[in-house]
């Protein structure tokens, strides 16, 4: 029951303090984001696990360049940031990315950690900063930005869930 109760009480963080998340919680929650199902076992993602604060500032920049709204910061100040990308040869890439995006948030909750699912990591990954940065970290392959999973201690109260929408569930008995 522990595993529901950490599904229903998981909330998105806006707001993070600057402390880093140690190590070994960080790679607990990266090895829980590895067992996300994916079609056919095929594994089509990859994590790009970001802890280094220029890297981390640098890709904020790009983040924000495609929101069009430089002055920002896309992470809310979070210090870390789980990039998922999955490999578009594979037919359910969208749908694995997607669930170890999941996974991952769902493990920094169980672990006391902040997170929440940022977009445009497909638009940061198809400039030629974000091949750079591929090539860079010897990641090579047909690979399309999923999110980015922002990490880090929350620096806001946790705002409770708003109720369940009307018509959510529909049964065929």
């Amino acid at each position: 029951m522990e595993a529901i109760e950490n599904l229903v009480t998981r909330r998105s963080v806006r707001q993070f303090k600057p402390e880093t998340v140690p190590k070994d919680v960080l790679e607990k929650i990266i090895e829980a984001g590895t067992y996300a199902p994916t079609g056919m076992n095929w594994q089509s993602p990859v994590i790009i696990a970001v802890t280094n604060k220029e890297l981390r500032d640098r890709i904020s920049a790009w983040n924000a360049k495609v929101i069009g709204n430089a002055d920002m910061d896309p992470f809310y100040g979070a210090p870390v940031i789980l990039i998922v990308l999955a490999d578009k040869t594979k037919p359910t890439y969208l749908y694995d990315g997607s669930l170890v995006m999941g996974n991952l948030m769902n493990a920094a909750h169980a672990y006391g950690v902040a997170s929440c699912w940022i977009h445009r990591a497909k638009e940061e990954f198809e400039s030629e900063e974000g091949k750079a940065l591929l090539k860079e970290l010897g990641i090579e392959g047909e690979y399309e930005g999923i999110g980015h999973c922002i990490l880090g201690y929350a620096a806001c109260e946790e705002i409770p869930a708003r109720p369940r929408k009307e018509n959510y569930v529909f049964w065929a008995e």
